[in-house]
């Protein structure tokens, strides 16, 4: 009877798959390393760019309440558009108003509100002095005065 050989066992290090599999291991090692690390990087860049563009938007929200009055309660604007008109013609009363709760035209017909910037058409007959009042929601009040002068 015929025995069968025993295959012939090669030591570990002339293994050519050994060597392979180390040296692919190293490298998908090295690739999730590099893709882990980019995939840091673009978020932390994104996170900046984020907390730049929230701070930017404070920054403008900040000016534009500033712009509009901020916290004061006031008549920013209170005049009238020409202020010398002929008997027959009409103006234009334009105002401006910050932190305001009511606003008030007198004498005057048509409805006024709250506004940074508006403008009502009045035509006095005579020469006539308008107020304007304002108040806030604690009942504090401001007015202002402007002459139309009717020649």
């Amino acid at each position: 009877m015929l025995l069968d050989p025993k295959p012939e066992s090669r030591p570990a290090r002339k293994n050519p798959l050994l060597y392979s599999s180390v040296a692919v291991a190293i490298a998908l090692l090295y690739v999730g390393w590099v893709l882990f690390s980019r995939w840091q990087e673009n978020r932390a860049i994104e996170q900046k760019t984020k907390d730049e563009a929230a701070q930017k938007q404070r920054e403008n929200d900040r000016a534009s309440v500033e712009l509009l009055g901020g916290n004061e309660f006031a008549i920013q604007m209170f005049y009238a558009s020409p202020g010398l008109i002929r008997r027959g013609e009409s103006t234009r009363l334009c105002y401006g108003v910050a932190n305001a709760k009511t606003v008030k035209l007198e004498p005057q017909s048509n409805p006024v509100w709250p506004s940074h910037s508006r403008c009502v058409e009045v035509a006095p007959a005579k020469t006539t002095t308008y107020t304007l009042t304002i108040a806030d929601a604690a009942g504090n009040t401001k007015s202002q005065t402007v002459e139309v002068k009717v020649h």
